[in-house]
């Protein structure tokens, strides 16, 4: 092949490209590299695949586990609702107002253990300077025993569950006194 040639063939810059390689050889490569790409292709899509079954299996694990995550607290919650429904039967049987009592007693500290146990707790405000993170203000009382801005009544308690507010303590704020 020569520089002053106007044609070049595609065999000319074969062999120019090439050197020493026949056209079958190239062809044969040219056909392995084809291959291998096309099964590189076959793997990322498989693989592709695959990832999109496991997220749809995670996404679907995840919400089989969000829509049950309370069945314990339910099954403990109610032998609760069992005493509760002892405690009026009982009510209606006889007139023992302390035995209802205790009952509802019981009742109540069972409710606070099961809280208790899943990291819900009582938000404790009676006499506490008032916290807006915890506490809802509802209505000011002049007050000469306490501080402006401590709680003085409590109407509706409030629970925590570990560190974030379920709902807030329903309160009743301490203020000056009007002056005589």
């Amino acid at each position: 092949m020569s520089v002053d040639d106007d044609k070049l063939d595609m065999q000319d810059i074969k062999d120019f490209l090439f050197p020493g390689s026949d056209s079958a050889d190239m062809q044969a490569e040219i056909d392995a590299l084809k291959a291998d790409l096309e099964a590189a292709t076959k793997e990322k899509l498989y693989a592709l695949a695959e990832l999109e079954n496991f997220r749809n299996r995670s996404n679907r694990i995840a919400a089989e586990e969000k829509k049950y995550a309370s069945i314990e607290l339910m099954r403990e919650l109610l032998p609760i609702w069992d005493n509760i429904h002892r405690a009026l039967e009982a009510a209606d049987k006889t007139h023992d107002v302390d035995s209802l009592i205790s009952g509802i007693q019981i009742v109540a500290d069972q409710f606070v253990n099961v809280f208790e146990k899943h990291g819900c707790k009582r938000i404790l405000a009676l006499h506490t300077p008032f916290d807006p993170n915890v506490h809802e203000s509802i209505a000011m009382q002049p007050s000469d025993d306490f501080e402006p801005n401590t709680v003085l009544h409590e109407t509706q308690a409030g629970f925590k569950l570990h560190d974030r507010v379920v709902r807030p303590s329903q309160v009743v704020l301490a203020i000056s006194p009007p002056s005589k």
